[in-house]
């Protein structure tokens, strides 16, 4: 039980996409489906607390804040991950499933990250991989969504950034917890947040680039 707690099931994928392009045939498609079975087991053996936690710059990096919410949407994001890698499994590019492997482990590392420094890095990873699944399509009309979606969450992005400065300058920390809407940080952190998450009325990018992508 010790092993499996001390491993990070967003990181299972992300270190694991990068073995899938010296795997082939049938061995390969084993392995697209034993990466996301291995971090679900994994998940279940996760208790609630605070793990993968690193000292940076005086700084308090937490990679995994487990607690009711984000276990939650882990077991939703594995479920749907599993699913759709099956419906995937056809597919002979291995950029393709390495982006979407990428996808699905940033989204696990935002889900359980316990600061906002981590989140941050999550998000972007999370955010230029989508643009190559996007890109793979290899079409103009793809090629173009890509990069207006790429422009969309970089502004996005820098927002959010913008905003997690600002909260350390006036808090001096990053711990990622309850901030509330009263000061510019905490406006441009939802800025952020809303714009990447498509919620209206900052979702016109949404139906632009999602049909797009692979």
């Amino acid at each position: 039980m010790v092993s499996i707690n001390i491993l990070h099931p967003g990181m299972i994928f992300i270190i694991g996409a990068f073995l899938i392009p010296i795997l082939k045939g049938n061995l390969r498609r084993i392995y697209l489906l034993f990466i996301p079975s291995f971090a679900f087991l994994n998940l279940l053996y996760m208790q609630k607390g605070i793990y993968w936690t690193y000292r940076f710059l005086d700084y308090d990096i937490v990679f995994g804040r487990i607690d009711t919410i984000s276990l939650c949407f882990a077991y939703v994001f594995l479920i749907f991950a599993f699913l759709g890698i099956i419906y995937a499994l056809h597919l002979k590019e291995n950029g393709q499933h390495i982006a979407a492997f990428i996808y699905i482990g940033s989204s696990l590392g935002v889900v359980f990250s316990g600061d906002l420094l981590s989140l941050f890095i999550f998000w972007e990873i999370m955010a230029l991989s989508s643009v190559f699944l996007i890109w793979y399509q290899k079409e103009r009309k793809s090629l173009d969504a890509g990069f207006r979606y790429l422009l969309v969450h970089a502004f996005g992005g820098s927002c959010l950034f913008a905003g997690i400065i600002i909260h350390l300058v006036n808090t001096n920390s990053i711990i990622f917890d309850y901030i509330g809407l009263n000061g510019l940080d905490s406006f441009l952190i939802l800025i952020g947040f809303l714009l990447n998450a498509a919620v209206p009325p900052l979702h016109a990018w949404l139906s632009d680039a999602y049909p797009e992508a692979t």
